[in-house]
C-alpha cells in the first residue's frame, strides 16, 4: 500500500467517521426542534384566535347597544311590524359594516338580518319598549370568513365550524377533513398540520368551534436551515482536516515538492534556480538531468531573445526608411514585401485609395493567393470592420489582413495589407509585428500626403485653386529657359476683370471672392493640360502657353474671354445674377526674355483696358519678337 493510501484510510479513521455520527446526532436534534416550534406557533395562534374572537364580541356589544338606542329600531319594535324593523337593521347594517343583527324578545326571534355564519357576537338590551319579556340585540361584526380570512397568516390557516359543519375557513379543502376535537395532526392535500381546536360562543344556545392549522413544512424551511448549517459546519471541518493533512503529506514529500517547485520556475521562465542534488540516490540523478535540461533551455531562449531583437531592429530601420521614402508607390510596394518577410508568409497583396474618398483597389501582388480568395475576403471584410486586425484559416491555408490606419479616427483606413501562408498558422507575434509595420507605413503614407500637401500650399493660390505669383514666375523662367535652348516659342497671357472695385463696393468683398472663383476656373477649364494658370495678382490672372506663337496665344485668349462673358454668377443675396467681362493682353517670345514678354503682355493688357475694355489685345510689333496687334 502506498503512503498516499495509508494517509487517506489514517483520514478516514480520525476524522469522517466520527463527523458522520455527530452529523446523524444534529440532525435528530434539529428535527425535534422543528417539531417543537410547530407544536408552539398553532398554540400561539390559538391565543391569538381567543383574543381576537374576545375583542370582535367587546366591538360587536357596542354596536349592538348603538343600535338598542336607535330611535327607529325602537318604534318599528313598537308596531309590531317585522318588515320595518328588518329594514331599519339592514339600513344600520350596511352603514355600520356588521355581519348580523338579531332582536330577540324574551326567546322568540323578531328579526333576524345578515349572515348567518357571523361569530363573535355581542348583546344589548332595549330600552322603553313594553311587552311581556324584554328586547335584547344581537351584533357580530365579522363573519366567519372573514374571522378565518383575519387571523390566517404563512403557515397558519382557520377553519370555523358550526353544529359539525364548517361555515368559514381560509383553507380549501379543509371541509372535506376530519379535524381533531382538540389537538392532533392532520394531512390536507397532502400537507401536513398540527391542530388546536377552541369552543367559542354563539348566536343563542350554538357553539362555535375554531380550529388552528400550523403547515409543518413551513417550520421543516427552518429545519432545512439548520440542516444546511450544520452540513456547512461539517463540511468547513472537513475541509480544514484534509488541508492539514495535505500539508502533512507534502511535509514528508518535500523532495517532491523541490523539483515541482523547480518545474514551475522553468515553465514562468527562471533558470536561476538549480534543483539540489544532495546525495547519490536516484532523486540526485534526476535533479542532474533536470539541471541539464533547464541550461539547455536557457541557452535556446537567449538564442531566440537575439533573434528577435534582430528582427525588431530590422523592421526599426525600415520604419525609418518608410518615414524617409516619399514615392508613394514605392512606398506601398516596400511595406508589402516587409510584411511578407517579417511574418515568413508565402505571398500577400495590398489594397489602397488613389483619393481619400475613392474606394480601396488592389495596387500590388507578391506570390500566388491561388484557392485563398474567399479567406482573404473575409479576413479583409474583418479589418474593416473592425480597424484592426482579420484572419481567417481554412485548408487551404491562413490569410491575416492588417489596417493602415490613419491618426485621425474621423478618416478611413489608407489601405489593407494581406498576407497568407500555407502550412502554420500564424502566432501572437507574427500578429504584433503586422501592427507594428502597418503602424509605420501608415505613418509614412501621411508623411508623403502632408509633403505634397506642403509643396501644393506653397505654390497654390489658396483662393482660386491657381498656381501664386511666384510658381508662375519660377514656371515661366522654365519656359524661357526651353525657348533659349530649343528656339521653340512661348505664349503668355494676362487678363484683368473689368470693373472688379465696383462689385467689391457694391456687393461686398464675399462676392467678389466669388466672382474670382468663377474667373479661375473659367481660365482654367479654357486652358490646355500643358497650359499652366496663374492668379498674377488681386484680380489679375495670368497663363503661360508652353510652344505656342502669338497667333496660337491670341486664339487661346479670345475663347477664355468669350466664356467669361458669357458666366452668370449667383449673387449672394439670391436677387440674381452678375455679369462679368476681362480685358486681356496677349504676347509671345521666341528670343528667351522673359522680362520682356511679360512688360509687352502687360502692356497690352492696359491698351485693351484704355480701348473699352471686354477685349483682347496683341502686344505691338516694338515688342521684340512679338507679332501682331489688334
Amino acid at each position: 500500500m502506498s503512503f498516499r493510501s495509508r494517509l487517506t484510510g489514517f483520514f478516514v479513521m480520525i476524522v469522517v467517521v466520527p463527523m458522520i455520527a455527530f452529523g446523524v446526532l444534529a440532525f435528530t436534534l434539529i428535527d425535534s426542534s422543528s417539531r417543537a416550534k410547530v407544536d408552539a406557533r398553532a398554540a400561539g395562534a390559538a391565543v391569538t384566535a381567543d383574543s381576537y374572537y374576545l375583542a370582535l364580541s367587546r366591538n360587536s356589544a357596542l354596536d349592538a347597544k348603538t343600535i338598542a338606542a336607535d330611535p327607529g329600531v325602537s318604534a318599528a319594535i313598537a308596531s309590531g311590524s317585522t318588515a320595518a324593523l328588518e329594514a331599519r337593521l339592514a339600513t344600520l347594517e350596511r352603514q355600520a359594516g356588521i355581519a348580523r343583527v338579531t332582536v330577540k324578545r324574551g326567546a322568540r326571534r323578531l328579526a333576524d338580518v345578515g349572515d348567518r355564519s357571523a361569530v363573535a357576537p355581542g348583546v344589548a338590551t332595549v330600552v322603553g319598549v313594553a311587552g311581556p319579556a324584554p328586547v335584547t340585540i344581537s351584533v357580530a361584526e365579522k363573519s366567519a370568513a372573514e374571522y378565518a380570512g383575519a387571523l390566517s397568516g404563512q403557515g397558519v390557516a382557520i377553519v370555523v365550524r358550526k353544529d359539525g359543519y364548517t361555515i368559514g375557513s381560509s383553507l380549501p379543502g379543509a371541509d372535506r377533513a376530519t379535524l381533531p376535537a382538540s389537538r392532533g395532526s392532520v394531512t390536507i392535500d397532502g400537507v401536513s398540520y398540527e391542530v388546536v381546536t377552541r369552543a367559542m360562543s354563539g348566536f343563542g344556545t350554538a357553539s362555535i368551534y375554531v380550529t388552528v392549522l400550523s403547515d409543518a413544512a413551513m417550520t421543516s424551511a427552518s429545519g432545512l436551515l439548520s440542516h444546511l448549517s450544520a452540513i456547512i459546519f461539517i463540511a468547513a471541518f472537513l475541509v480544514l482536516a484534509f488541508s492539514f493533512s495535505v500539508l502533512a503529506s507534502r511535509a514528508l514529500q518535500g523532495q517532491i515538492a523541490r523539483f515541482l517547485q523547480a518545474a514551475r520556475r522553468l515553465a514562468g521562465g527562471d533558470f536561476s534556480s538549480p534543483v539540489p542534488t544532495d546525495g547519490h540516490d536516484e532523486f540526485a540523478a534526476l535533479g542532474t538531468e533536470f539541471n541539464n535540461m533547464s541550461e539547455q533551455l536557457e541557452r535556446r531562449l537567449a538564442e531566440l531573445r537575439e533573434e528577435r531583437a534582430r528582427l525588431r531592429e530590422s523592421i526599426r530601420r525600415i520604419g525609418q526608411t518608410f518615414a524617409a521614402n516619399l514615392d508613394r508607390p514605392a512606398l506601398l510596394e516596400l511595406a508589402l514585401g516587409t510584411a511578407i518577410d517579417a511574418v515568413s508568409a508565402d505571398a500577400g497583396r495590398l489594397s489602397s485609395r488613389s483619393a481619400p474618398d475613392h474606394p480601396l483597389a488592389e495596387t500590388d501582388r507578391q506570390g500566388s493567393l491561388t484557392g485563398l480568395e474567399s479567406d482573404i475576403y473575409d479576413a479583409e471584410r474583418e479589418v474593416l470592420r473592425t480597424g484592426e486586425l482579420g484572419e481567417s484559416s481554412a485548408e487551404h491555408g491562413h490569410v491575416l489582413s492588417v489596417a493602415l490606419r490613419p491618426t485621425s479616427a474621423a478618416e478611413r483606413v489608407h489601405g489593407v495589407i494581406t498576407v497568407a501562408r500555407r502550412e502554420r498558422p500564424f502566432s501572437d507575434d507574427d500578429r504584433e509585428l503586422l501592427r507594428s509595420l502597418a503602424r509605420q507605413a501608415a505613418l509614412a503614407l501621411e508623411n508623403v500626403e502632408l509633403h505634397h500637401q506642403v509643396q501644393r500650399q506653397a505654390v497654390t493660390d489658396e483662393l482660386t485653386g491657381l498656381v501664386n505669383h511666384g510658381r508662375f514666375q519660377e514656371l515661366l523662367s522654365m519656359e524661357i529657359e526651353q525657348v533659349r535652348r530649343y528656339r521653340q516659342p512661348v505664349g503668355l497671357i494676362m487678363l484683368d476683370i473689368d470693373n472688379f472695385k465696383s462689385v467689391n463696393d457694391t456687393y461686398g468683398h464675399p462676392q467678389g471672392d466669388i466672382v474670382l472663383k468663377h474667373v479661375a476656373r473659367v481660365v482654367r477649364e479654357s486652358s490646355r493640360d500643358a497650359d499652366t494658370p496663374a492668379r498674377y495678382g488681386g484680380e489679375e490672372m495670368a497663363l503661360i502657353l508652353p510652344h505656342t506663337d502669338l497667333k496660337g496665344a491670341h486664339a487661346i485668349a479670345e475663347r477664355v474671354r468669350t466664356a467669361i462673358e458669357r458666366l452668370r454668377i449667383p449673387r449672394l443675396d439670391h436677387e440674381g445674377v452678375l455679369q462679368v467681362t476681362a480685358s486681356v493682353g496677349v504676347g509671345a517670345s521666341s528670343a528667351g526674355d522673359k522680362e520682356e514678354l511679360i512688360a509687352a503682355t502687360d502692356a497690352a493688357l492696359y491698351v485693351a483696358k484704355r480701348s473699352g475694355k471686354n477685349r483682347t489685345v496683341q502686344a505691338g510689333a516694338q515688342t521684340t519678337n512679338v507679332v501682331g496687334a489688334e
